[in-house]
């Protein structure tokens, strides 16, 4: 009886990860995830060619953003960008932004 009734729990457990696990993202935050992911590949990629911080700036300033978070986002992004020390190559740090965009987007549903 002791048995079965650890069984059950265990299924129980596993049927809730796998539930949480199925959650999908809306497009609203997918749209989001890609956006910041491109702007974080061009800033690592303007990084890498030498261009300072404050050039990038005043590039992000002259962009036209089709929504009004978009300039601010992209200011934070590339700030971020160039307070790491990494080298990475602009397509690693596109996919590795996605990625952790998706994890916490869906971690916060």
């Amino acid at each position: 009886m002791r048995n079965i009734r650890i069984a059950l729990i265990s299924f129980g457990i596993a049927g809730l990860a796998m539930s949480a696990q199925a959650r999908e993202l809306m497009p609203n935050d997918r749209y989001m995830c890609s956006w910041g992911a491109g702007t974080a590949a061009r800033a690592q990629e303007l990084k890498l060619a030498g261009v300072s911080l404050y050039a990038a700036r005043q590039k992000i300033h002259s962009y036209k953003f089709s929504k009004s978070w978009m300039r601010m986002m992209a200011m934070g992004i590339t700030e971020q960008t160039y307070d790491s020390p990494t080298r990475f190559k602009p397509e690693a740090v596109r996919q590795s932004f996605y990625n952790d965009c998706v994890k916490y987007k869906l971690a916060r549903k």
